[in-house]
């Protein structure tokens, strides 16, 4: 019967979609398991459709304590973009850090420090020792200077 059991670990652990190591193991786990509760398998009256049971749940406790590779945000954005999006994508970042540069540096450092760092206009106006209604101000201008910029660039 051990025999038979195995066998049915395995291929319900492949049929799952794991490897034929993964499988193994799964097996491995599912005879350790049937062994601790060899006294009670006479209540059960499909040993099999135990042992199916177990072997598909140890595949997914498997799954699960797997690390999960991430994907970076290159391979994700090749993946959902044609490489004439990707072009115009890069082209678009290009010129907007371009603009940026071109800011003057107080509302280039602001919209750094707010947008990037996510940093609170009382926190901005302290490390740069201006009142928090400056920042406000020095914060609309840089961005509506860059609305506008934007704005020139898509009539073209």
């Amino acid at each position: 019967m051990a025999r038979t059991w195995r066998e049915k670990a395995l291929s319900v652990s492949i049929h799952y979609g794991a490897g034929r190591a993964e499988a193994e193991d799964i097996a491995q786990d599912v005879m350790l398991r049937l062994w601790q509760m060899h006294q009670e398998l006479e209540r059960f009256q499909s040993v099999e459709a135990i042992v199916s049971l177990m072997a598909r749940h140890m595949l997914r406790n498997h799954q699960r304590r797997k690390p999960t590779e991430a994907l970076t945000e290159a391979v994700a954005v090749s993946l959902t973009t044609s490489p004439h999006e990707e072009l115009v994508d890069k082209e678009n970042s290009q010129w907007l850090s371009a603009r940026l540069q071109q800011l003057p540096t107080t509302q280039r450092t602001l919209l750094y420090l707010r947008q990037v760092e996510r940093r609170s206009h009382d926190e901005i106006a302290t490390l740069l020792g201006i009142e928090p209604t400056s920042v406000s101000t020095l914060l609309a201008r840089a961005r509506h200077t860059l609305l506008e910029e934007i704005k020139q660039r898509n009539k073209q």
